[in-house]
């Protein structure tokens, strides 16, 4: 299991968009960017050569439809309506669209189910803090955009130590890298004579936050800007716990048939940053840490 990905919301707030996040996740989409103030997003300026390089059946269609997990805030969530998803990444990825002269669909959709979902053609394009890794790389095109980390989160006064939470409870989002970290980790604790990591998994990162603020689990393990942003958004009852490590880039899942499409969304990407779009977008979502200077199609992945 190696699909990365993680989500949170905010304390009594996020008590209650979780409860938002479960009754709308089936549908939920977006043609508009919405930043955390609600204002639009910046103007993007049509590229004619790149939107050349889009599909003719999406270009004449006029918007890309895109899967994506809406429970992992502050990349990709719904909002206060229940059905828009909003984010950076929504941000960031309308803006591309954009650049390409086309209009977005989100589609919200479980985590596990939007690769499967990008090469059986449902969805055009997977949008949903994927860390690029050889294994999606093989069922699909990858193109980088972010870089993220993993980071611990516990509740505040909890004493959970990441490199030793043996005999710990730890939510974590189903199939994500995370998954793979926290088993690895508790293996080292059978083999190392003390008792299993007890690791609790949860379809939405919303509920593997909301076990820790209720006390349900000790600590969970997300990407770092999913982390901090729970931590955030619970007013004091989570605190961050360890460092940052095993920092990898996000990437957008194309099918393995559009090369071309991949090279012209890697392209849009590079002009959003050599304008500053890209950097103001980061900026507005407070995770411009995680900025990188050259998208990339399918590029070196553990």
């Amino acid at each position: 299991m190696v699909f990365s990905r993680t989500r949170p919301h905010g304390v009594l707030d996020l008590v209650g968009a979780v409860a938002l996040v479960m009754t709308a996740a089936a549908c939920g989409s977006s043609t508009t960017k919405s930043s955390p103030s609600g204002s639009p997003g910046p103007s993007v300026s049509v590229d004619a050569a790149l939107a050349a390089k889009v599909p003719a059946s999406i270009r004449s269609a006029g918007k890309i439809v895109i899967g994506t997990d809406s429970t992992y805030a502050p990349n990709e969530f719904l909002d206060t309506d229940g059905k828009t998803v909003v984010g950076f990444d929504v941000d960031l990825f309308n803006a591309v669209a954009a650049k390409l002269g086309l209009t977005t669909e989100w589609q919200s959709a479980k985590f596990d189910s939007i690769i499967p979902g990008v090469t059986s053609g449902k969805y055009q394009v997977g949008v949903s803090s994927f860390t690029i890794n050889k294994q999606r790389e093989q069922q699909a095109d990858m193109v980088s955009y972010f870089s993220a980390g993993t980071q611990w989160a516990t509740k505040v006064g909890a004493t959970v130590d990441p490199g030793n939470a043996c005999g710990k409870k730890v939510a974590v989002q189903t199939a994500t890298v995370q998954v793979d970290d926290i088993a690895a980790r508790s293996n080292k604790c059978k083999v190392g004579g003390q008792p299993a990591i007890t690791i609790d998994q949860y379809q939405a990162q919303s509920d593997a936050t909301n076990a820790v603020i209720s006390g349900k689990d000790a600590a969970m393990l997300a990407d770092s800007p999913v982390s901090a942003y729970a931590v955030k958004q619970t007013n004091g009852q989570l605190a961050l716990a360890g460092q940052i490590y095993d920092s990898a880039p996000y990437g957008y899942v194309v099918p393995k048939d559009q090369t071309e499409f991949a090279g012209a969304l890697a392209a849009a990407v590079q002009a959003l940053i050599s304008d500053g779009t890209y950097k103001e977008i980061l900026s507005t979502w407070g995770v411009a840490t995680g900025a990188i200077d050259q998208p990339a199609v399918n590029p070196p992945a553990t």
